[in-house]
């Protein structure tokens, strides 16, 4: 699934500062292409956060209505939360598996990880 919010970067000593008014995050960058990684970061977490809850996400507003100071720069950020997910969540989850035990013992003689084979065979079904 793939977010596209407005987003607006405004110019501040230390860097940029970032707001992203739809799903309510601020954060920062030391310059403005470190701002725009930073708006992506933070939108791909709310936005995962939110599919994990099923949470509904907001309509993004019309970006020509955004306020703003005349400094300020309104850009439109889109975030794939499929490629987030997969480059950021590292974690693992144990998962019981059902199979015959003849299946196991001739899987475990021959020297074969059940669940590198259950990723791969995952990951081909799913496309990924």
């Amino acid at each position: 699934m793939k977010i596209i919010y407005p987003v607006v970067f405004t110019k501040i000593p230390e860097g940029y500062a970032v707001s992203v008014p739809d799903l309510e995050i601020d954060t920062h960058g030391h310059d403005l292409s470190h701002a725009m990684d930073m708006a992506r970061d933070a939108m791909g977490l709310v936005g995962i956060t939110k599919e994990d809850a099923s949470t509904e996400f907001p309509q993004p507003t019309d970006i020509n209505t955004i306020e703003s100071d005349t400094d300020d720069i309104v850009s439109l950020v889109d975030v794939d939360l499929t490629d987030y997910r997969k480059a950021n969540e590292r974690r693992t989850v144990r998962r019981n598996v059902t199979l015959p035990s003849w299946l196991d013992y001739q899987a475990s003689k021959a020297g074969i990880n059940v669940s590198a084979v259950l990723q791969k065979a995952l990951k081909q079904e799913l496309s990924l």
